[in-house]
């Protein structure tokens, strides 16, 4: 295998590996029970929290996804990350700070599917086993979407050919993971999250100045096609829906709602939230400038991959040792939401199948060592998915967030906010917006365009309330518990 990367980059993009390896190892020595593996034992600070929450939210798509749709078509594909915006503000300020209380009061919960158990007191467990199905079934097409990103990055990078770069970046990942569980994770995604702010901020400005100005990239992208430059180039009534509906997502990601659960302090959401935002906002407009500046950058020799503009313009714009740098960004990128997808999709299997309803007496050891041996096997099958990449990354993420979005979005935000929601109504609610995403992703015309995270959340939201109003009361514990939830003093 040839590897086509200067040295200085090589050994830069090494030991930023390497230090992630370290992380894990750290995380490894503190983490021995089942709530430190996949929720850190409640005791994250907000930077940490509001950083790890950002870097394994935008993922891939923040560096790869965004500046490619950019690249390709314009400014128009910016309505994604203005509905982003929104959703992941409403996420801070209306979800966060009750999920964290009502998950400790609900028997200390520690996974979205324990919690739903402990708010409706479902002694069935159907509850349990069905979300943790979705979580399992969603999340392996969404860590398999990252090691698609993963794998191009390696293949352009390194040489290497696509499955051999998948399976290097997948080990990485995995080997932190499986050792330092949900510490490890939300460590290495605050370096992380770091590390891709600064990147998506110093490539488009280093760009603009080599192009020749602002004026200078208006007048290559209009040269390259006009309607770049248009806002609303294109964008149809329910185009626009579509791209503002990603907001919606944000409700129901397992992988950023772990975060609100696991901070320390209620009181340390605002906090949270400020850091948060501001990170989000900034390294969106820096993904969209990069997509931008990509354009005019390679106006006289246009890509043949829109999602690998950043890539291309760190080799370009910089010396090999801060290339290497700046290239583990979007390796950092990848791994950020890949490693907090294994951790939740491992803490379903064992939390929520294995402990659950296998082997009720397990002991804190044998959790802990079945949690990584959920992650291994979880890996194996998002690896065997991975290995054939014709869909985009922004493709198959698409599919993941509005089917996390449409299951549990309208189930969470009634749970923490209705008293009168039942189990039969969140199961309702659960089903019909899973598969309301997978029948209409499978439809082409007409509404059938419209994003299907959007007629997901609507159906679930109105299965949710015809259901519970069709089923008797919740029970008088299960309402108190709901008032005490309400009252319960910030911590």
């Amino acid at each position: 295998m040839e590897i086509n990367m200067p040295m200085p980059t090589l050994v830069t993009f090494a030991a930023y590996l390497a230090a992630m390896l370290v992380l894990g190892i750290a995380a490894y020595r503190t983490t021995t029970t089942l709530s430190d593996y996949v929720l850190g034992g409640r005791r994250l600070g907000p930077g940490v929290a509001a950083l790890s929450a950002g870097a394994s939210d935008m993922s891939g798509w923040l560096l790869l996804g965004l500046p490619g749709a950019i690249y390709v078509s314009g400014l128009s594909e910016l309505w994604i990350g203005v509905g982003l915006v929104v959703g992941a503000l409403l996420n801070w300020l209306f979800v966060a700070g009750r999920l964290r209380r009502f998950t400790a009061l609900a028997k200390d919960s520690l996974t979205i599917p324990d919690f739903l158990e402990n708010r409706f007191e479902d002694r069935t467990r159907i509850l349990r086993v069905v979300s943790a199905i979705v979580i399992l079934v969603f999340f392996t097409l969404y860590i398999s979407a990252g090691l698609v990103g993963g794998g191009l990055l390696f293949q352009s990078s390194f040489g290497m050919d696509y499955e051999t770069a998948v399976w290097v970046g997948a080990i990485v990942i995995i080997s932190y993971t499986f050792l330092g569980g949900f510490l490890a994770v939300s460590w290495t995604d605050f370096l992380q999250g770091i590390l891709m702010f600064l990147t998506l901020l110093v490539v488009p400005m280093f760009a603009v100045v080599l192009v020749g100005g602002w004026g200078s990239v208006q007048s290559e992208v209009v040269a390259v096609d006009p309607t770049h430059v248009q806002v609303l180039q294109g964008m149809t009534f329910l185009g626009m829906i579509s791209l503002l509906a990603w907001g919606l997502g944000y409700f129901g990601q397992p992988h950023i709602l772990a975060r609100f659960m696991a901070l320390r302090s209620e009181r340390d959401v605002p906090r949270a939230t400020l850091i948060g935002m501001t990170w989000m906002v900034l390294a969106l407009i820096g993904a969209v400038a990069t997509g931008y500046m990509g354009i005019a950058y390679f106006a006289d020799a246009p890509l043949a991959d829109g999602e690998t503009v950043l890539i291309e313009l760190i080799r370009a714009l910089f010396n090999p040792w801060v290339a290497g740098i700046l290239m583990a960004a979007i390796l950092a990128a990848i791994m950020s939401t890949i490693d907090s997808q294994l951790i939740v999709s491992a803490s379903a299997i064992t939390n929520d199948f294995y402990r659950g309803i296998l082997r009720t007496e397990a002991g804190a050891t044998e959790l802990v060592w079945i949690s990584r041996a959920a992650v291994l096997g979880v890996s194996l099958v998002a690896l065997l998915l991975a290995m054939a990449p014709e869909a985009g990354v922004l493709d198959l993420v698409a599919y993941a967030w509005g089917g996390f979005g449409a299951a549990f979005g309208p189930v969470i935000i009634l749970a923490l906010y209705w008293s009168r929601m039942t189990r039969n109504g969140a199961l309702a609610g659960m089903v019909v917006g899973a598969v309301t995403v997978i029948l209409w992703n499978q439809a082409e015309g007409g509404l059938f365009d419209v994003y299907e995270l959007l007629p997901g959340f609507i159906f679930a939201t109105v299965a949710i309330v015809v259901v519970s109003l069709l089923t008797g009361k919740p029970s008088a514990s299960v309402q108190e518990q709901f008032r005490h939830s309400r009252q319960q003093p910030l911590e």
